[in-house]
């Protein structure tokens, strides 16, 4: 007989709490749920979350492994649409960025990725918006090295990455598609330079898996209630959410 107890108190990841790995699980869920359901958010407010429970070196490599999990689910769904010689080109810049950041990418302070972390969400919420820029050949190539850069860095680039492969010439899907195919080729490389540098995500393979299901499971249910949520009440529920949490982690970063 399974003691369920045990199960429950003993973790299945060292490091985590059955807790927080279940909060994990439901947020992940969730955030996919935002993002199929409103088009955009759901990988902030995601990495806000996971930034408050998991271990601070851990939290860049597991959040772009877990969003490239979600990103790959979408392009698979969509793979008809996706505009492949953008992708190419936006690959290619990603590999360069990688490389780039494979030699500055060092053991940075624990604060400062929580103060990076925290600024950079804040920024996402209440900075300017990226402007939509219709990007091809060389830029293409540079927006991918650009935003890998900084996605090593802070984590959740897609509004950065979206408003660069907006194309004025693609339909919703279209673009969609593209996104969801240059966002995974992004976490990819991003988490083939962490594993380079020594990071174990093996010690990671429970939540990891889970978050990727969880997520596969928000984004089905998304898609069913897409448009249904009134935009209004999103933002502004979702700016306060996310700001709260950053707040936390500064606060976290400074008392360390």
């Amino acid at each position: 007989m399974v003691d369920l107890q045990a199960f429950w108190t003993e973790p299945l990841t060292e490091g985590l709490s059955n807790l927080h790995l279940f909060w994990l699980v439901l947020t992940s869920a969730l955030t996919s749920f935002i993002t199929a359901a409103m088009g955009i958010g759901g990988g902030v407010l995601l990495l806000a979350v996971m930034a408050t429970l998991l271990p601070p070196l851990a939290l860049i490599p597991v959040h772009g492994l877990v969003q490239f999990g979600s990103n790959a689910n979408r392009a698979l769904m969509t793979r008809r649409h996706i505009h492949w010689p953008m992708v190419l080109r936006f690959s290619l810049g990603a590999v360069l960025g990688a490389l780039i950041a494979s030699q500055v990418l060092v053991q940075l302070p624990v604060d400062w990725i929580q103060r990076a972390v925290a600024f950079f969400i804040l920024y996402m919420v209440w900075g300017p918006k990226p402007k939509k820029l219709t990007v091809s050949g060389a830029k293409t190539v540079f927006a991918g090295g650009l935003t890998t850069l900084i996605s090593m860095f802070v984590g959740a680039t897609g509004p950065l990455v979206a408003a660069f492969v907006h194309r004025l010439d693609q339909d919703k899907l279209s673009t969609t598609a593209t996104f969801s195919a240059c966002m995974s080729f992004q976490h990819v490389t991003k988490a083939a330079v962490f594993g380079a540098l020594g990071f174990h995500f093996s010690a990671w393979f429970v939540p990891i898996v889970l978050m990727i299901a969880a997520g596969a499971f928000g984004t089905w249910l998304g898609l069913k209630l897409l448009n249904r949520i009134p935009g209004h009440l999103f933002r502004r529920g979702f700016a306060l959410i996310v700001t709260l949490l950053a707040l936390r982690l500064l606060w976290q970063s400074f008392m360390a």
